[in-house]
């Protein structure tokens, strides 16, 4: 019996029933080339699984002539275990594989011609990361404040276009000596792998790619095996993965599914190109869009749609579902960050409350999703404090990141000089020429004579170390003692702060090349912000009563029950992914889109399709939030909503507010954005998150609302002179977009600078 004589004469009856018509002609169709657009939600799984088991039950193709590729390990045993259930035991006969694994396959049996072994290693992360922390000392790099994380990146983003350390030299600025140095990192690192017979994860795309242009009877021999080629999420694919679809499918046919409005991951080298110009590489190929949703209520993807549609440079799509409209969104304006994570923890209350009987839902079903993960601090709080069940997924909880925990331990190590632990957590944190072998020491010879290591610090003579270590040791003590010292007469959030400017932790940070460093000291900001809202909640607490009350935050248990835990996550996770409920939260300009978007060649473009991917994640009820004000490194903002809520139709939102007395009563302020912006209004409440705010905010916000009308039409250029009825008078030095959505930044001597959204600012040109 063959492979495909297990088939029933009607098998294709059943691998196309209960299809609708864009689906079935995707499974039906044969040709070269095939482009499933696959709109959020449209069963492209289905499709893509469905379309293998056709092509198998009418004897197009054998199982071992498809070659089906995707992302994940996740979605490929998906897939693997979809085929199976419709196939039996033939599903094992195809490569149903991840780009790695299916290079790792071609590069055991061709790495002899590479000058590799069959056996060789591939190197994850943290060893190239080691080998980069090794090379970067050995060179002296750090003199250039270069580390592995940045270097790592450097290469990696050449490797993912192809470039090898060669290449990378040739290209590189010989005038620019940070440039130069990471090439030499560069060819050495090559150098390390190939002298321990080793790839890491980009080499084993590029490597293939180099393998199958020098090595043309090898590719031959896989063009001959594979007669189909299926990629799913196409438009996450980079320069070198376009290479390696492009090489093996010039004689296969090639289906590729993807959405281009999806495409989020430029930032990894993603080319939205391959997808939006499939035509184009591929002439003469099919296009099919797949519209209809099986996910959503027809209010979310009106939502979806109109937003995306406000990106001009994408095919015409529209999503729409026969499950009807479904609740309307709901619209939250918080006071501040705490205001809006207290609602959202309500909201969730409501919805998983046995009050609703068939109605409620289970905290599994329930997601958060937010920009940055800075954000998840005031919703960790409030979740813990409300006793809902969460998990952070894809991330690491707040208390538990390097960065604050590194934070942390100083404030700890000065307010308890007997905390060996977190004095030699941070004795070489940053990094000050105080290495293990020296912390080993100063540690046993506290143990010896019965010293804390913070005491032992005072002892360094006895310690037999070089002038440059004992320099060292001495200016880290003195530096302890000084911050020490504060204690019994500053505020915390004064302390912290001149925790992270003299450590050099944030300098550190801020001068590192490693782009997630930047999400780093967003993080240690928003620390800032806990230890200032400590402070305004309690005016005479001290660092110790600080640190209880986030040790008690964050060493509580978390909580869980039979129904799971509430998702939190960030909006690049989210995809892929889809829950019962939905909270979209911080849609504020800054945020989302974010503000490195500004200056991003399409990164507004990117931020539009990344709150699409996060409004198309909601099944039946979606709720988006942002708040008035929004603390950065201790000082509290003014908060422009995301240009983006502007795009959704006022009548698919049902906008809520603050309750008056808890939290900022907001009707009047969202009234007036609703008639002049476009919003959507409703009168509504929920409990605030305790602390209401002060007189003076209250004034400030006041004369905010009641000077919507005064400031129509106003425009602000740099040199004016303005007068605010609660700072005084000002000078505008800089501003930022035109009409109702400008924003200035403001001197007001003394006061210092404020940015301050132009049209609801309570000011008078002079």
């Amino acid at each position: 019996m063959n492979e495909l004589s297990f088939f029933a004469a009607d098998a294709t009856a059943g691998l196309v029933e209960g299809l609708n018509p864009q689906q079935r002609e995707a499974v039906e169709y044969r040709g070269p080339a095939l482009l499933i657009v696959a709109g959020a939600g449209s069963g492209k799984t289905r499709v893509l699984t469905h379309r293998i088991a056709h092509l198998l039950a009418t004897k197009d193709a054998w199982p071992s002539q498809i070659l089906a590729i995707t992302f994940t390990n996740k979605a490929a045993a998906e897939m693997r275990e979809r085929v199976r259930y419709l196939l039996g035991e033939a599903a094992d006969g195809m490569w149903l594989k991840t780009f790695h694994s299916a290079c790792v396959m071609i590069l055991r049996r061709e790495s002899g011609r590479l000058g590799h072994d069959s056996n060789f290693t591939i190197y994850d992360s943290g060893d190239s990361r080691a080998i980069l922390k090794r090379l970067i000392k050995e060179l002296g790099a750090d003199i250039h404040k270069l580390t592995p994380a940045g270097v790592g990146a450097a290469i990696s983003n050449a490797k993912n276009e192809l470039a090898d350390a060669e290449s990378y030299a040739r290209n590189v600025d010989q005038n620019d000596p940070v440039a130069r140095m990471i090439s030499e990192i560069f060819s050495r690192y090559q150098y390390e792998l190939r002298k321990n017979n080793a790839f890491d994860f980009d080499d084993l795309i590029g490597e293939t790619v180099h393998l199958f242009r020098a090595f043309p009877e090898v590719l031959a021999q896989y063009q001959q095996k594979f007669k189909h080629i299926l990629v799913d999420e196409y438009q996450d694919t980079n320069h070198a993965q376009y290479a390696l679809i492009r090489e093996l499918a010039k004689t296969a046919s090639l289906t590729v599914v993807g959405d281009s409005d999806q495409s989020i991951y430029a930032f990894r080298g993603a080319d939205i190109r391959n997808i939006t110009e499939f035509e184009k590489d591929f002439p003469g190929a099919k296009t099919i869009l797949l519209e209809q949703n099986y996910r959503s209520t027809q209010n979310i993807l009106s939502a979806a749609n109109a937003v995306i549609s406000n990106n001009f440079d994408r095919p015409a799509k529209n999503l729409w579902t026969a499950a009807g409209d479904g609740d309307k969104i709901v619209g939250y304006t918080g006071y501040s960050s705490h205001d809006e994570a207290q609602f959202i923890a309500d909201e969730i209350n409501k919805l998983h409350s046995k009050s609703q009987g068939d109605d409620a839902i289970a905290f599994r079903d329930i997601a958060v999703f937010y920009r940055t993960n800075s954000q998840t601090r005031a919703l960790e709080d409030i979740f813990i404090r409300s006793g809902i069940p969460y998990r952070v997924v894809g991330g690491t909880k707040f208390y538990e990141r390097q960065e604050i925990k590194d934070a942390m331990a100083y404030l700890v190590a000065i307010a308890n000089t007997r905390d060996d632990l977190a004095t030699r957590r941070i004795l070489n944190v940053p990094k000050r020429g105080i290495g293990d072998a020296s912390e080993t020491q100063i540690a046993s010879y506290a143990e010896k004579n019965n010293l804390s290591v913070r005491q032992v610090l005072s002892h360094v003579s006895d310690l037999g170390f070089g002038p440059k270590i004992t320099g060292a040791i001495n200016q880290f003590a003195e530096l302890m003692d000084n911050l020490e010292a504060m204690i019994p007469n500053e505020n915390v959030d004064v302390i912290l702060r001149a925790v992270l400017d003299r450590t050099g932790l944030l300098e550190s940070l801020r001068n590192s090349k490693d782009p997630q460093d930047e999400a780093r000291v967003e993080n240690l900001e928003e620390l800032v912000s806990v230890a200032r809202e400590f402070q305004r909640n309690n005016p005479e607490g001290r660092l110790p009563d600080f640190l209880n009350e986030v040790a008690l935050v964050a060493a509580a248990d978390e909580l869980d029950d039979e129904s799971g835990t509430v998702s939190l996550m960030t909006l690049h996770t989210a995809k892929g992914l889809e829950y019962e409920a939905v909270f979209l939260t911080g849609i504020e300009e800054g945020l989302l889109p974010h503000r490195m978007s500004f200056i991003t060649p399409g990164g507004m473009a990117e931020e539009r399709r990344l709150f699409y991917v996060g409004i198309t994640r909601a099944r039946k009820k979606l709720h988006l939030s942002l708040a008035m004000t929004r603390t950065t490194f201790g000082e509290s903002e003014s908060a422009t909503p995301s240009r983006y809520l502007q795009e959704i139709p006022s009548d698919l939102i049902d906008w809520r507010e603050s309750g008056s007395g808890r939290g900022m009563p907001t009707t009047r302020y969202r009234a007036s954005i609703a008639d002049d912006q476009g919003y959507g209004s409703s009168e509504g409440s929920s409990g605030g998150y305790g602390g209401t705010p002060s007189t003076k905010e209250k004034k400030v916000w006041s004369g905010a609302i009641s000077s919507v009308r005064n400031n129509e039409g106003l425009q602000l250029e740099v040199g004016d002179m303005i007068e605010h009825s609660d700072f005084g008078k000002g000078k505008v030095i800089a501003t930022a977009g035109e009409g109702a959505r400008q924003t200035a930044e403001i001197h007001f001597g003394s006061v210092g600078t404020k940015r301050l959204l132009v049209k609801v600012a309570p000011i008078s040109k002079l």
